[in-house]
């Protein structure tokens, strides 16, 4: 099954821009673990393309990025690899 037929099984039209939302608890370089992932999918992660809000607590932070995405492997392999990281509780 080519790329092409594989982004046929997904409502997405590549590419888009598309949110990719990661929980984790609160440190001073959790941005930073995140942008460091998706780096390794995207190229460009555009300025003023990321926002963090952290829990009424305190205790846990979200973080958004809105990335150009251009497959839908490409938007599997980016949850794959925020998921399996010990740090990131949820990936969205």
């Amino acid at each position: 099954m080519s790329e092409q037929d594989k982004d046929q099984d997904t409502l997405l039209e590549f590419p888009c821009d598309f949110p990719i939302k990661a929980m984790g608890e609160t440190s001073d370089d959790f941005d930073q673990l995140v942008v460091e992932i998706l780096r390794r999918h995207v190229d460009d992660i555009a300025e003023g393309a990321i926002s963090q809000r952290q829990s009424s607590g305190g205790k846990f932070t979200s973080i958004t990025v809105t990335i150009r995405a251009t497959s839908k492997a490409q938007l599997d392999a980016i949850y794959q690899d925020l998921s399996s990281h010990h740090r990131i509780k949820f990936a969205l």
